[in-house]
């Protein structure tokens, strides 16, 4: 299988992350890139530099505003003049009765859904690189390969239409799915991080040719607690076509793999052409963030019962953040997918 990657995330070294009233550096490092690539390197993969798609693919999922907001921002923020390091917000309207503001204050507020997304001077270059390997990664996909693995930094399920959140920026995962929809006309995305892909979800809420399921720890007690319940089906055109599978904090191997059965058979029932997998690797017993108990063996496991699903895939990498296994997870995932196919 071949990996598709840019050094240009490195751009994007966020440090600042509030867990609980603590200030803390952030677990999304520029290390995390290099302890996957590391993973890549046991399996022999063929890395490939991504193609610079431009705004296409990201327009197609992310509003004008937002885009404009992310490529403008850090200049707007030093034009300040006491400004600090990392643009944070202070404010989050939410949007009761809210009128879109003018000020970069309010604008970081209001496309910024937590303090876990700070803006620094590479972030805008880190998310484009990320977004075009996603893209990429798709359009080798259209092009006739079977499945491709696109290590995307920084990740991007948390991130909606027009917000920001839980270390995302740009949608990779929808990105992809969109791009996908060239050739197909139903495309499933399929999210095995140990956080809900809210991002995804809202995105393709409402759409039909889009199903989106996602396998996660229990919302009730896990970020982003207002997401991710299991009575969130879709609404409108859309309604039927979401899917979402807590799982009780501390599930294991077994029962992730029971659950994933219920997600397969939700996927085979919608018939799609395509399958996006939101690849999260933070389900793993040692990760920092952890509240699922997967071991490295049981990435192999459910790396083998994504192939069996028999689509052609794109795997984007999402969370999985710094520990000593991160980079086995993702080979026993790898190598179990490429077994079962």
């Amino acid at each position: 299988m071949k990996a598709v990657y840019s050094d240009a995330h490195r751009s994007h070294d966020p440090q600042f992350f509030l867990v609980r009233g603590v200030i803390k550096r952030t677990t999304e490092q520029p290390e995390r890139a290099d302890r996957l690539l590391h993973g890549l390197a046991k399996g022999r993969h063929t890395l490939v530099a991504p193609t610079a798609f431009g705004q296409g693919p990201r327009a197609q999922i992310h509003s004008p505003e937002y885009l404009d907001f992310l490529a403008t921002a850090w200049e707007q923020w030093l034009a300040l003049g006491d400004a600090g390091p990392e643009m944070i917000a202070n404010i989050h309207p939410v949007r009761h009765a809210a009128t879109y503001p003018s000020h970069i204050v309010g604008k970081l507020g209001w496309h910024t859904a937590d303090t876990a997304c700070p803006i620094g001077p590479g972030t805008w270059a880190g998310a484009c690189a990320a977004s075009d390997v996603a893209a990429t990664a798709a359009q080798l996909v259209l092009d006739g390969e079977d499945a491709i693995y696109a290590l995307c930094r920084p990740p991007g399920h948390h991130a909606y239409r027009d917000m920001a959140g839980g270390f995302c920026f740009l949608n990779n995962s929808a990105i992809a799915a969109a791009h996908l929809r060239q050739a197909h006309a139903r495309v499933a995305v399929l999210d095995v991080d140990v956080h809900h892909g809210n991002g995804t979800q809202g995105i393709f809420y409402a759409r039909p040719d889009i199903y989106t399921v996602s396998i996660h720890a229990d919302p009730v007690a896990y970020y982003p607690f207002v997401w991710g319940y299991a009575h969130e089906r879709g609404e409108g055109p859309g309604l039927g076509t979401n899917l979402n599978i807590p799982l009780a904090i501390g599930t294991g191997d077994d029962g992730y793999l029971a659950a994933f059965e219920g997600a397969a058979r939700a996927i085979a029932s919608f018939a799609p052409g395509a399958l996006v997998v939101a690849l999260g690797l933070d389900a793993s017993e040692h990760d920092p963030l952890a509240a699922l108990k997967v071991t490295t063996p049981g990435f192999r496991r459910i790396g083998a019962a994504v192939a069996r699903l028999g689509l052609p895939t794109v795997l984007v990498q999402e969370g999985g953040y710094l520990s000593d296994v991160l980079g086995d997870n993702l080979a026993a995932f790898l190598e179990g997918f490429e077994s079962a196919r």
